[in-house]
């Protein structure tokens, strides 16, 4: 950021008084301009046995495998913007979505939340991010055409909590460290 976008000033890098952090600063009206993680929603679809997941149509990944998910919008809640994502790439309705998994990505800023979810019908199909939707068992999932590590963990905890038939939300921290 080089301008405020309040007033148009330029921003200068300092820790404001009383902060820790080194932050955006409006050199005219003072506004401190915060940069926060993203928060992506998205849900664990399951019919039966299956699992469904889209293959995606935009980057990053395009042509991967991955279950629906984006971006957290203003003003939603995680659960109606984790419906939404659903609807937008496959067209599905849902029922009876519960938290399922969290992950925390502080290198890229980004924080996932997938609620595990029945589908209501089959009548599903691809959305404009999507090249196309299926249904998997977990013998047929693409595990090495899946777009996001996110979605190999949560696919992970399912197969396995679906063996005892009982399901936590489970909480991760993914963290890469940098080659030097």
């Amino acid at each position: 950021m080089k301008f405020c976008s309040e007033c148009g000033a330029a921003v200068e890098k300092t820790i404001p008084e009383g902060d820790t952090r080194l932050r955006a600063v409006c050199s005219g009206c003072e506004t401190i301009h915060y940069v926060n993680p993203k928060v992506i929603a998205g849900t664990l679809p399951i019919w039966q046995d299956q699992v469904l997941l889209c293959k995606r149509a935009i980057e990053p990944r395009k042509g991967y495998w991955t279950l629906p998910a984006g971006f957290l919008e203003n003003g939603e809640t995680v659960e109606v913007g984790a419906a939404r994502e659903t609807t937008e790439e496959a067209n599905a309705r849902l029922e009876n979505m519960s938290l399922y998994t969290i992950f925390s990505l502080p290198h890229i800023s980004q924080v996932y939340m997938f609620f595990r979810a029945d589908l209501a019908d089959l009548d599903f199909s691809s959305g404009t991010e999507s090249l196309e939707v299926a249904l998997f068992n977990e013998a047929e999932i693409p595990w090495d055409e899946l777009a996001f590590p996110v979605i190999n963990k949560t696919l992970e905890y399912y197969f396995a909590d679906r063996q005892n038939d009982k399901f936590p939300t489970h909480y991760e921290d993914i963290l890469f460290r940098r080659r030097t």
